[in-house]
């Protein structure tokens, strides 16, 4: 896990990077991290702002997305018997966020 008080390192983040529909994502768990918030919050505050994030910006995993970061990486094995599918985060809906949701984050 990421301390939100600490600088990350540009090698920590791309370790969080993996490729879905051809499109280069990041995890929303992964994403809660990096700003230092549960993973819960930052979902919660992103359907308060659904308009901010088209699909272009967020889309949730099918189970078959959703089987491939699970069987290669271990730090995914809680998300094998999860009846909810993790939301993916493009470029651009990383940055998204703005400072209105970023700060109730952070709150």
């Amino acid at each position: 896990m990421i301390q939100h008080d600490a600088i990350i390192k540009a090698d920590q983040i791309q370790n969080l990077i993996f490729t879905i529909r051809g499109v280069q994502v990041m995890i929303d768990r992964d994403l809660a991290a990096v700003y230092g918030v549960e993973n819960k919050r930052l979902n919660e505050q992103v359907k308060r702002n659904v308009e901010r994030f088209p699909e272009a910006f967020r889309f949730q995993f099918t189970n078959e997305e959703k089987a491939e970061p699970v069987a290669n990486c271990d730090r995914f094995e809680s998300l094998k018997h999860s009846t909810v599918n993790p939301y993916a985060f493009t470029e651009q809906g990383i940055f998204r966020p703005g400072k209105k949701v970023v700060r109730f984050l952070m709150i």
